[in-house]
C-alpha cells in the first residue's frame, strides 16, 4: 500500500512539475523582445504616462497609500509581462481590486491586504496548473456588466470624501461613508476640493474625445498639483512618498486570520482571472497576430501577486486601459510592459517630492472619470432589452455590489444565472404524442394501434431540472394497453431523470399498461443500468433499438391480450 501511495504521489508531483514547466517563459518570448525594441520603447513610455496617475489613485483608494500603487505597477508590470500569456498586456492595480481591499484594510490593516494578495497568487497558479483558463471566460456577460457597473459606482462613492475635502467620514458601507461625507460637507462646505475633482474628471472625459492620444489624466493632476503648491487652496496632499520601492518584507497577519481572509483572496483571484483574460481577449482583437494563452496568463498573474506583497503592493491584474494604450502605441512584445515599469521606477526616484504634493481631490477626479469609462452604457442597455433574465441578473448583481459587497454580488449573480439557465433548458424539454408509422398496415391494424397503443417522444434534456415536469405531463390515458416511450432524442440523462423515468414506468404498469422503451443511447443505457432502472424491462426484452421494432412487439402484446 505504501509503495502504491508513494508511486502515485511521485507521478502526481512529476505531472504537476511538467505542467508548471509548460507555463514558464519560452525562448520565443525573448526572441520576440529583440525584434522591435524601438516600438516597444515608445509604447512603454506612453503606457507609463497613463499608468502613473492611475497607480497613485488606485493605491490611495485601496487604503495602503500611493506608494503601494506605484510598487504594484512596477513589480506586477515586470513579473506578469515575463510570465504571462499575452505579449502586449500591462498589469498593475485596478479599481475592481480596491472594492475588495477596502474592507480588508479596515479589519486587518495593511498586513491583511498583503496576505490576501499572496493567497490569491497561490489560487491563480493552481488554476493555471489545473488548466482552468478556458473556463473562467464562461462567466455570463450579464453578471460581468452588472458587477462592473456596481464596481464603478462603489469606486465613485469611495472618492466622495476626498472630492469634498472630508477626512473623517464614517460608516459600515461605502454608501454610508459617502452619505456621512456629504452631511459634513453641507455643514462645513469647501469649494476648492470639489472644483478640482470635477475639473480633472471633466478634462479627462472631454479631452479624450478631443485628442484621444493625449494623457489628460496626467495633465489634470499636474495642473492641480502646481495650483495647490503655489496657492493656498486648502487641498489635502497624498503625503510623503518614499524615493524608492519599499524593502522586501514578509510582515503578514498571523496564521489564525488566514481562514477568514480566504473569501477575500478567492474574490481577488476571481477578479484577477476575469479581468486579465477579458483584457487579453480585447488585446487579441486589437492586434493582427496576437493570440494569448489563457493558462499562462493565469500563471503570470499568480506569480505577480505572489511577488507584489513582498514589496508592500496591492493585488494586481491586467488593465484594459493600459493594455489598449500599449497596443495603440505600437507594442510588439513583452518588452513594452517591462519598459513601462522601469519608467515608473525612475519616476519614483526623480519625482517623489512633487508626487507627494498631489492633492487627493485630483486623484478623486481621475477615478471619477475612470468610473465613467468603466460603464459600457450601450452594452447594459442592450442587455436590459434582450431578455428579462439578463435584465434581472444585471439589476440584481449591480444592486448587491453597491449595497453589500463584490464577493456576495458575484455569487448571487452567477447563482441566479445558473438557475435561470437551468429553467430555460428544462422548459426546452418536450413530451409529445407521435403518430405510429411502421410499414404497411391494414385499416383494421391502424385502428387497433390508434386505439390501444400510444407512443410518446421525449425531446431534449431529461435531468433534475426537467424530469419531474416532463414525465408528470404523461396524461391519464384511458383504454390503452401499450405505451411506447421513444428516447432517441433525449440529449441528457442524469440520475434524477433516470429515477423519475423508473417511477413513471411503475405508475403506468400499476394501471395494467405494458411499457416499451426504444432508441436509448448507449450512454443513457449505462445510467439506467447502474441505477437499476427498467431492469425488469431489459430482462423481459421490452427495450428495443428503434421504434418500428417496438411497434411490432406491441402488436404481439395486443394479439396475446385479445386471445
Amino acid at each position: 500500500m505504501s509503495r502504491f501511495g508513494s508511486t502515485s504521489t511521485a507521478e502526481f508531483l512529476g505531472s504537476a512539475w511538467a505542467r508548471c514547466a509548460q507555463l514558464l517563459p519560452r525562448r520565443g518570448d525573448l526572441a520576440a523582445m529583440r525584434r522591435s525594441p524601438k516600438q516597444d520603447l515608445v509604447a512603454g513610455l506612453a503606457v507609463a504616462i497613463v499608468a502613473l496617475p492611475l497607480a497613485l489613485a488606485f493605491g490611495v483608494a485601496s487604503g495602503l497609500g500611493a506608494q503601494a500603487g506605484l510598487a504594484t505597477a512596477v513589480v506586477a508590470g515586470i513579473v506578469a509581462a515575463v510570465f504571462g500569456g499575452s505579449h502586449v498586456q500591462v498589469s498593475g492595480p485596478t479599481g475592481a481590486m480596491t472594492v475588495v481591499l477596502v474592507p480588508v484594510v479596515h479589519h486587518y490593516g495593511a498586513a491583511g491586504v498583503l496576505m490576501v494578495g499572496m493567497l490569491a497568487g497561490v489560487v491563480l497558479v493552481a488554476m493555471a496548473v489545473a488548466r482552468m483558463g478556458r473556463y473562467v471566460r464562461f462567466l455570463p456577460v450579464s453578471v460581468i456588466e452588472g458587477f462592473t457597473a456596481g464596481i464603478a459606482v462603489v469606486i465613485a462613492l469611495q472618492q466622495v470624501p476626498a472630492a469634498l475635502g472630508v477626512r473623517d467620514a464614517s460608516g459600515d458601507k461605502v454608501w454610508a461613508i459617502a452619505a456621512d461625507a456629504v452631511r459634513q460637507y453641507v455643514q462645513h462646505p469647501q469649494v476648492a476640493p470639489l472644483v478640482v475633482a470635477l475639473a480633472v474628471a471633466a478634462l479627462m472625459l472631454g479631452g479624450a474625445r478631443w485628442r484621444p492620444g493625449v494623457p489628460f489624466s496626467l495633465v489634470g493632476v499636474a495642473i492641480a498639483t502646481v495650483a495647490a503648491r503655489y496657492f493656498d487652496l486648502g487641498l489635502v496632499p497624498i503625503g510623503h512618498l518614499p524615493a524608492s520601492l519599499p524593502a522586501p518584507s514578509l510582515d503578514f497577519v498571523d496564521a489564525g486570520a488566514v481562514s477568514s481572509l480566504m473569501a477575500s483572496a478567492l474574490a481577488v483571484a476571481a477578479l484577477a482571472a476575469l479581468e486579465s483574460l477579458l483584457c487579453a481577449t480585447v488585446a487579441d482583437g486589437m492586434s493582427v497576430s496576437e493570440h494569448h494563452d489563457p493558462d499562462r496568463e493565469l500563471f503570470g498573474q499568480g506569480m505577480a501577486n505572489l511577488v507584489v506583497p513582498v514589496f508592500g503592493g496591492v493585488p494586481a491584474t491586467a488593465a484594459i486601459a493600459r493594455t489598449a494604450v500599449n497596443v495603440r502605441a505600437g507594442a510588439r512584445s513583452r518588452l513594452a510592459a517591462v519598459i513601462h515599469s522601469i519608467v515608473l521606477l525612475a519616476a519614483i526616484f526623480a519625482l517623489a517630492p512633487l508626487v507627494s504634493d498631489i492633492p487627493l481631490a485630483a486623484l478623486a477626479g481621475v477615478l471619477f472619470a475612470t468610473c465613467v469609462r468603466m460603464v459600457e452604457t450601450g452594452s447594459i442597455v442592450a442587455l436590459m432589452r434582450s431578455t428579462r433574465s439578463d435584465a434581472l441578473i444585471v439589476i440584481l448583481t449591480f444592486s448587491v455590489t453597491v449595497a453589500l459587497d463584490l464577493v456576495t454580488a458575484v455569487g448571487v449573480g452567477v447563482g441566479l444565472a445558473v438557475i435561470l439557465a437551468l429553467r430555460a433548458v428544462a422548459q426546452s424539454a418536450r413530451l409529445e404524442e407521435v403518430p405510429l408509422e411502421s410499414g404497411d398496415h391494414t385499416v383494421e391494424e391502424h385502428a387497433l394501434l390508434s386505439e390501444h397503443i400510444v407512443a410518446y417522444r421525449l425531446d431534449g434534456p431529461l435531468f433534475f431540472a426537467a424530469a419531474h415536469r416532463l414525465l408528470l405531463e404523461l396524461p391519464e390515458i384511458a383504454d390503452v394497453k401499450v405505451v411506447i416511450l421513444r428516447m432517441s432524442r433525449v440529449t441528457t440523462l442524469d440520475a434524477t431523470g433516470a429515477q423519475v423515468l423508473g417511477d413513471t414506468i411503475s405508475r403506468l404498469e400499476h394501471r395494467g399498461i405494458v411499457v416499451l422503451l426504444s432508441g436509448i443511447a448507449p450512454g443513457h443505457d449505462e445510467v439506467l443500468a447502474s441505477l437499476g432502472v427498467a431492469d425488469h424491462l431489459r430482462n423481459r426484452g421490452l427495450i428495443f433499438a428503434d421504434t418500428p421494432a417496438a411497434i411490432t412487439h406491441a402488436r404481439k402484446v395486443l394479439a396475446e391480450l385479445s386471445v
